[in-house]
């Protein structure tokens, strides 16, 4: 009974993975995680120039997390509209 149940458990559990969702770019595939994480990566820069800019450096604390928090916000917009589960 056990040698039959491991490979159907095994098999069920891979399930999930049937491909990464990706986009096409100049004639390749790349997957959505790495657009995720560079538009992620590139919205905690532009947030922490901001608040540089505009003098909120100064007045809200923990900057490194703020930011971060920012960044991975917009990471999981651009994966959510990637994936269609933004509605």
């Amino acid at each position: 009974m056990a040698r039959t149940l491991l490979p159907a458990a095994l098999a069920a559990s891979l399930y999930g993975c049937a491909g990464a969702p990706s986009f096409s770019l100049f004639g390749a595939y790349f997957p959505l995680w790495l657009l995720s994480a560079v538009l992620g990566i590139a919205g905690a820069v532009v947030s922490y120039r901001i608040f540089i800019k505009t003098g909120w450096a100064e007045t809200v604390r923990y900057q490194l997390l703020v930011n971060t928090a920012i960044g991975v916000m917009i990471a999981e917009i651009v994966w959510l509209l990637g994936t269609g589960h933004f509605q």
